[in-house]
This record gives C-alpha cells, sequence and structure tokens, in this order.
C-alpha cells in the first residue's frame, strides 16, 4: 500500500460522500480512452477530429451506455448533471511493475480532452441531453488495477447524477 493508494481511497470515499444518493446512471465502458483535441479543416467548410483514436472511444462508451439503458425507455438526462469518470488508460511497458505510478505520460492524454470525447458520447448515446448540463464534474486518470474503481484493462467507469435529486435527498 503506497501513499498514491491511500490518497485515491480518500479521494473516492469523499466523492462517495458527496453522491450518497445511488446514480442515475453508472457505466462502464471497456476500450483505449482517447482524448478529443483540436479538428482539422479538410475544405468545403468541413472539420474532422485531428486522431484517429477519439472515434473507438466514443463508440465504445456510446455502446456501454445503450446496453445499460437498453429497453429502459429512459429519457435523456437533463437539468444540472454532476459527473465522475475514472478513466483507466495503457500502462507504459516502461512503466515500474511493483508500485504505483501516475498516468502523466504525453501518451495518456490530457485529462480534460479525455473528459470532453467522454461528455460528447455521453451526448451522441442519448444518456444526457447535452454536455453543458455538467455542472460539476470529477475525473481521475489511473492506470489498470492501480487506485479505486481502475478496471482491469482500459476504459472508464462513468457516473451520472442529477444535482436536484442528490440536493432533494441530502435534505431530507
Amino acid at each position: 500500500m503506497t501513499a498514491i493508494d491511500d490518497i485515491a481511497r480518500a479521494r473516492a470515499a469523499m466523492a462517495r460522500t458527496l453522491h450518497a444518493v445511488r446514480p442515475d446512471l453508472e457505466v462502464v465502458a471497456y476500450g483505449i480512452p482517447a482524448p478529443q483535441g483540436s479538428k482539422r479543416h479538410v475544405g468545403g467548410g468541413r472539420l474532422i477530429e485531428s486522431s484517429k483514436r477519439v472515434k473507438p472511444w466514443r463508440e465504445a462508451v456510446c455502446l456501454a451506455v445503450r446496453e445499460v439503458l437498453d429497453g429502459t425507455g429512459a429519457d435523456p438526462l437533463g437539468g444540472p448533471l454532476a459527473v465522475e469518470i475514472v478513466l483507466t488508460v495503457v500502462k507504459p511497458a516502461s512503466a515500474p511493475k511493483r508500485r504505483t505510478t501516475w498516468p502523466i505520460t504525453r501518451y495518456s492524454g490530457d485529462l480534460d480532452k479525455l473528459v470532453r470525447a467522454t461528455f460528447d458520447a455521453l451526448t451522441d448515446s442519448g444518456a444526457i441531453e447535452d454536455d453543458s448540463r455538467v455542472v460539476e464534474v470529477t475525473a481521475t486518470k489511473v492506470y489498470p488495477e492501480e487506485g479505486v474503481d481502475a478496471l482491469r484493462r482500459p476504459g472508464a467507469v462513468i457516473r451520472v447524477w442529477r444535482i436536484g435529486q442528490r440536493v432533494a435527498v441530502a435534505l431530507s
């Protein structure tokens, strides 16, 4: 057990306390998280994503959301939303094997761009009305099996709460 593990556990406990209410949506998506960065102009007023990894990641999140929502008839979540995302990214072969490390390499991606791609996938899948509805976000990058909610392989654990519901339950 390292200090990094202790910090991750404390952070997760705090997040669970803040979100004592069961999430309105909880999804586990498997795939390699990819940052949604800049777009490039290809002519005729068309822009395309610079990274070829973004589309498979967004499709993986959409598929996972649809599997959870399939047959429920649930409408997209609206109103103010809180989102927690734990992104499990690929651990480089050169990283230490016997101790917990932080995913701070360029290859692991900028956290804000990873979140952007994931938010857009949540919108595309019909889970949320629009990513502009998100007013609170907690996002973490981890390596497989290193930290709270880290998956065994690359992917993400995504939880979404309606803020009004969480406040109403906390007050009662």
